[in-house]
Order: C-alpha cells, then sequence, then structure tokens
C-alpha cells in the first residue's frame, strides 16, 4: 500500500498523531511499531490503540506489523485490538484466557 507521502511510515505515523494531539483530540489508533516513539514524542497522557496485535501462538494472518500483546503493552500502548485471534478461535473464552496469561 502506497500512502504517496515522502515520508518513510515510522515518520508518517508520528506527523499524524501529533496532528491529531494539536488538533485536540484524545490518542490515536497506530501500528504497535510505533508506540514507543508515539508514547515518548506525545507523552503519558495521549491514547495509543493498537490493532493487529497477535499472541505467540497465533498465526498473523494478513498483518505484517505486529507485536505479541506483552510487547505492546511494554512498549507502551493503552488499548489492543486482538480480533482473529479470538473471534476465529473454536473456544474465544480460551484463547482470551491464553491471551491474558501469556500477558503476565
Amino acid at each position: 500500500f502506497d500512502l504517496k507521502v515522502p515520508l518513510e511510515l515510522p515518520e508518517y505515523a508520528l506527523n499524524m498523531a501529533l496532528l491529531a494531539q494539536e488538533s485536540g483530540l484524545a490518542g490515536a489508533v497506530c501500528s504497535p511499531q510505533e508506540v514507543a516513539q508515539l508514547r515518548q514524542t506525545c507523552g503519558d497522557e495521549f491514547l495509543l490503540v493498537c490493532p493487529g496485535v497477535r499472541p505467540t501462538w497465533s498465526e498473523r494472518g494478513d498483518q505484517q506489523r505486529t507485536y505479541t500483546p506483552a510487547e505492546a503493552m511494554k512498549a507502551g500502548a493503552n488499548y489492543l485490538v486482538i480480533g482473529r485471534p479470538i473471534t476465529a478461535s473454536a473456544d474465544p473464552i480460551t484463547a482470551l484466557q491464553r491471551i491474558v496469561e501469556e500477558m503476565s
């Protein structure tokens, strides 16, 4: 996917997060790979929501820029979006329990 922007993806994500913050928004959605930089630049009060988070036992599927739940939280994410590893599981409750265990 080409954004047609002359910036590398991490720099573009930072610019968009700063624009969101300057506009008065409470946070941004970002790849877990950008969380540490955005947390450092935007501060602790700025909320960071990370989709594409995958537990160690799940397949990445079409997600190319993933972290495990523990890695994303350690990097500074406030909220994790972990969809398919739970919803596509034959036992969603057990899948969620496994994710929580993996994070502790």
